[in-house]
This record gives structure tokens, C-alpha cells and sequence, in this order.
């Protein structure tokens, strides 16, 4: 099948537009498909949402699909779900996708190691990710709030700051919760001015949305972007 790079399209209906330029456009399904992928992009075209956030496989399609230079951004994900990989997956996972078209990574840390309390590890690991693709892409850590006590969110929001990343994000949308404001007003508050919070999971309608962006966060990951924007119009 033959791909061509695609051209924004206007939407038929009135929809927010800054609340769509805070969204990552989100498809990381298993089971996701070139057609998908491609509605996807051209959503994101039509209605100037921040980023495609796809599976690393899908980084080159979606690149070409909104052209090397164009206003929507190439997301992927680093480490995912679980983020259980080594360190040195993950770096090169970052760099292959960095070499493949992506500007913003969202890596999972290593949740396992920062129960166990092994933050050495947990911000090395951050840090030699940073340093791979410094200059290339914004990296997001994924604490997967739902697994971690206060303390925990934390250090994790600390380490993340430390390390050098570009935002701290709460979930995956794999686990068995999401996003709250309680979480995001937590991570803003460790993390000030210096750092992005992204808002992801369970993220479905236009008024959690707008509450998420209350309590301080200043990216919203949601695979219900269309429908969101759209809600208020």
C-alpha cells in the first residue's frame, strides 16, 4: 500500500482548538493497523492536536504521513507498558525511534526498581536515556501513579527533574488506573515551572480534560482526542 504524505482538512464542526494543541493523539493499541495509523495522522492534521503518540513500529509511517517538518509532532513510547526493559533497550529503542522520526519519547521507568528503593538506578537509567537523544527529542517519564504511594510519586518526580527529562507523565493507560488531579497536582508541585506534567489515562471527555489542565498539567495523552475537542462546541 502506498502512503502519501497527508494535508489538513477542516473540520465540519466547531471544536477547542487550544485544548487540542495540549493533546497527544494517542493510538497504542496491539492490534492497531497502516489505515488506522493514517485516520490517526490526519486527525491530528485537522484539528492541531501536539503529537501522534504511536508504537515505535509506527514511527516512520506516522513521520511521513505529517511530513518531516510539519506542525504535528511524532510521539513514541520507550519501555512500554511495563517498563521492565534494561537500560540499554531502552536507550536504543530511544535512539532507533529518534533516528526514525520521533521529537518526544515517553519512557516507563523502572518501576521495580524504584519500589525496591535502587534510585541510583532509577535516575541513571533516566539520565543516559536523556543523554542519547539531548538536543533530538523531549523525553516524558512514565511513573505509573497507580502503582506508587506519595512518597514514591515523590522521589520519582525528583529523580525525573534531576535527571534532566522534559516532563514527568502519570500512567501507561495499561494499568489498573489513570490519571487523577490529586496526581497531577502532586507531580506539578514537585516538579514547579521547570518541567512539563502530562495528564494520561482514562482521560474519555472534555470536562476531565479541562480538570486535569486545572490541577497542572500542560499535555493531555488520550485516544478520545476528536470526541474531547469537540464536546464543547
Amino acid at each position: 500500500m502506498t502512503h502519501l504524505p497527508l494535508l489538513p482538512q477542516k473540520p465540519e464542526i466547531p471544536f477547542d482548538s487550544a485544548l487540542a494543541g495540549k493533546i497527544d493523539h494517542t493510538l497504542l493499541t496491539p492490534n492497531a493497523t497502516a489505515a488506522q495509523i493514517n485516520t490517526l495522522c490526519q486527525e491530528a492534521l485537522d484539528y492541531g492536536f501536539a503529537t501522534v503518540c504511536v508504537n515505535p513500529y509506527w514511527v516512520p509511517l506516522a513521520r511521513h504521513l505529517l511530513g518531516p517538518a510539519g506542525p504535528v509532532k511524532v510521539c513514541t513510547v520507550i519501555g512500554f507498558p511495563l517498563g521492565a526493559s534494561t537500560t540499554a533497550a531502552k536507550v536504543g529503542e530511544a535512539q532507533e525511534a529518534v533516528n526514525s522520526g520521533a521529537t518526544e519519547l515517553d519512557m516507563v521507568l523502572n518501576i521495580s526498581a524504584l519500589k525496591d528503593g535502587d534510585y541510583r538506578y532509577v535516575a541513571a537509567e533516566i539520565a543516559q536515556l536523556v543523554q542519547a537523544v539531548q538536543g533530538k527529542a523531549l523525553v516524558k517519564v512514565i511513573l505509573e501513579t497507580c502503582y506508587l504511594n506519595n512518597e514514591e510519586k515523590i522521589k520519582a518526580c525528583e529523580i525525573a527533574r534531576e535527571a534532566g527529562a522534559d516532563f514527568v507523565k502519570t500512567s501507561t493507560g495499561f494499568g489498573p488506573a489513570g490519571a487523577t488531579t490529586a496526581d497531577i497536582a502532586l507531580m506539578r508541585r514537585i516538579v514547579g515551572t521547570v518541567m512539563g506534567v502530562k495528564a494520561a489515562g482514562g482521560i474519555r471527555d472534555y470536562a476531565t480534560a479541562l480538570a486535569m489542565l486545572d490541577a497542572g498539567a500542560n499535555r493531555i495523552g488520550t485516544s478520545r482526542g476528536v470526541q474531547i475537542v469537540c464536546q464543547n462546541s
